[in-house]
């Protein structure tokens, strides 16, 4: 991989057919794009390509030749048309097993929603030998990394957590903090108040992630900043927020 003067740079490859169709509009060029500048990695290359083996091969090779870190999203579902996995693993050169790991987490939630296990579904737990899990905290799906390549699932919402789990492993060019507060109530009771909150805070980036397959509503807010000090500031009020919040509906605050 190619780095000058301590640059640390990504290159993105947005994998399928209903991009290239228009079918989906994609949003999750711009999520990781926000998110390498927050971190102080320079995205130099997007490439979109279809749900064709040699062309995610093609593109995998070529931009984690000369890139700090690739990051991929879609096509690791659990339809026929899903073979990112089987992509990597073919670009990486190994084998593509079911891992122990990650078919634990996935029945673990199916359990919780009363999912069937089935061979499609199974799909989702195949990952490359020597690959270590992204864990997602929406679906329980994970992504995986594989020397310098991350992949991340197309639903934006999930790519988006899938980023935050990744943070704290990247080297950018500045080090930077987070923070995660539990909220007990869903996006629309505290969206308001957290964009308020973010106009205050410019320079601490605030995301909110809401936690699919629970027994609870439940939603994630993660804040992240190099300034410590503001980080902490911004955090406090946050949590008097999501206090606030909890108390007005009557709800019990979720653990930590």
């Amino acid at each position: 991989m190619t780095q000058q003067n301590n640059r640390v740079t990504a290159g993105m490859i947005v994998i399928g057919d209903e991009i290239l169709s228009g079918r989906t509009k994609d949003v999750n060029i711009g999520a990781v794009a926000d998110f390498c500048t927050d971190l102080g990695i320079d995205l130099i290359e997007v490439r979109v390509v279809s749900d064709e083996m040699d062309a995610i091969v093609e593109a995998v090779n070529a931009l984690r030749a000369r890139c700090t870190y690739v990051f991929t999203s879609g096509g690791i579902g659990p339809t026929h048309d899903d073979i990112t996995a089987d992509a990597i693993a073919r670009a990486f050169g190994v084998a593509l097993p079911i891992n122990a790991q990650a078919r634990a987490m996935l029945e673990a939630r199916w359990q919780q929603t009363g999912t069937e296990v089935n061979e499609a579904r199974l799909r989702m737990a195949r990952i490359p030998e020597g690959a270590d899990l992204i864990v997602n905290s929406v679906s329980a799906a994970p992504g995986f990394r594989i020397g310098n390549v991350h992949v991340m699932a197309g639903v934006p919402i999930i790519m988006r957590a899938m980023l935050e789990a990744l943070a704290p492993t990247l080297q950018g060019g500045r080090k930077v903090l987070s923070r995660t507060v539990k909220a007990a109530v869903g996006e629309g009771t505290v969206g308001g108040p957290l964009g308020e909150l973010q106009a205050q805070y410019p320079d601490v980036k605030m995301g909110s992630y809401p936690q699919m397959g629970r027994d609870r509503v439940m939603t994630e807010l993660v804040l992240r900043s190099a300034d410590e000090a503001r980080l902490e500031e911004a955090t406090a009020k946050v949590r008097a927020m999501v206090d606030a919040a909890h108390a007005k509906a009557g709800v019990t605050p979720p653990e930590d």
